[in-house]
């Protein structure tokens, strides 16, 4: 598997960003734009805690095996690896979702002067933030699912076959 890199996660997000802003433009001519979900922010902000708890778990307990410790649990290879599916399709969807919304905030923001608009602003924010969130960490988890270089295989890792 091979890992994320962040300039794709920002290619991403500011792609669908201007694609979003482009089509909060076009729709706002239509007469109506589509509000920003109140709950965005939020269920990004759980995806995000949800994976650091898993970060965090996956962190200690592999580096408690690491440093050899007697009552230190082993690290299921299958559950790293779920967990790691986990953290990069969540980096990556919230990329989308951030792109979409910051680009619907950046429509939004010729439009403070209007008090819906201003609050809709504000959500698409804290979305954005909270989007970046879910990245930062699903990079944090597979940073620390990496596996440790192989010392017998020359110039690579036990985790890149050729």
């Amino acid at each position: 598997m091979k890992p994320l890199r962040l300039r794709l996660l920002l290619g991403i997000t500011g792609i669908t960003g201007l694609l979003s802003w482009g089509a909060s433009r076009l729709w706002d001519t239509l007469g109506t734009l589509p509000s920003v979900p109140r709950y965005a922010p939020y269920v990004l902000a759980a995806v995000a805690v949800v994976l650091l708890a898993v970060t965090l778990s996956l962190r200690s307990r592999l580096k408690a095996a690491r440093e050899r410790q007697r009552d230190a649990k082993r690290v299921d290879p299958l559950h790293a690896a779920r967990a790691l599916v986990l953290g990069q399709a969540s980096a990556l969807v919230s990329a989308v979702v951030t792109g979409i919304y910051a680009g619907t905030g950046a429509f939004l923001l010729g439009q403070l002067d209007n008090a819906a608009r201003r609050s809709q602003a504000q959500t698409a924010l804290f979305a954005v933030l909270a989007g970046a969130a879910v990245i930062a960490v699903g990079l944090w988890l597979q940073h620390v699912c990496r596996l440790p270089d192989d010392p017998d295989h020359p110039g690579g890792t036990a985790a890149s076959p050729r």
